[in-house]
């Protein structure tokens, strides 16, 4: 066993490792069922699922998006972004219509209801947290975001595969993305004239 090897198995045998992958995983259940899960069934007077709310989000943020590209960025199949698509449809969250330069074209955009559903979703998301990031503090905060972006960063360079698009920031885009480099173009990227700030 090579020097490096003994390193290796020397760190993930420690405390300090355990310790991480534990918190690690349970900041990730919190965000996912505390932060999302829960607070979509609080704001949302609809049945809908992480992955049609995502949907939503991603027309919201980009108007005239065509049905084939957000097949892409989803990362589903044409059939499952029908589905899903047909039941925001049906809501009253999402309008198709076909393209004025091509007929061919479906064209999505969200309607006021659901603008106004994302909106009201990431305000309570933001009124829930934003006690626990202020108790934290400033500098504590910073210096949190800047160790998590370094983790994730680390990650991501290992992973070997880079996605065609990434969604793994759950929609909360910024110009200076660390991870783009690492995982394809943002999905969430506003790329026309978006009419949902993130």
């Amino acid at each position: 066993m090579s020097s490096t090897e003994q390193h290796a198995n020397q760190v993930a045998s420690s405390d300090q490792f355990y310790r991480f992958l534990r918190s690690g995983h349970v900041l990730r259940s919190l965000l996912r069922e505390f932060l999302e899960e829960d607070f979509l069934r609080q704001v949302c007077p609809h049945r809908l699922t992480r992955s049609q709310f995502c949907f939503l989000k991603l027309i919201a943020a980009n108007a005239d998006l065509q049905v084939g590209e957000l097949a892409r960025a989803i990362g589903v199949s044409a059939a499952a972004t029908s589905k899903n698509l047909d039941k925001l449809e049906r809501l009253g969250l999402v309008m198709r219509e076909a393209s004025s330069e091509d007929r061919r074209a479906i064209l999505l955009s969200a309607s006021a209801g659901g603008r106004r559903l994302v909106r009201d979703y990431e305000r309570h998301k933001a009124a829930q947290l934003a006690p626990v990031i202020e108790a934290l503090g400033a500098e504590k905060t910073g210096i949190l975001c800047d160790l998590l972006e370094e983790v994730c960063s680390g990650m991501l360079a290992r992973a070997g595969h880079q996605r065609e698009t990434c969604l793994r920031c759950a929609g909360y885009f910024r110009a200076d993305c660390t991870f783009e480099k690492f995982q394809g173009e943002c999905a969430l990227r506003p790329r026309r004239r978006g009419e949902v700030e993130a």
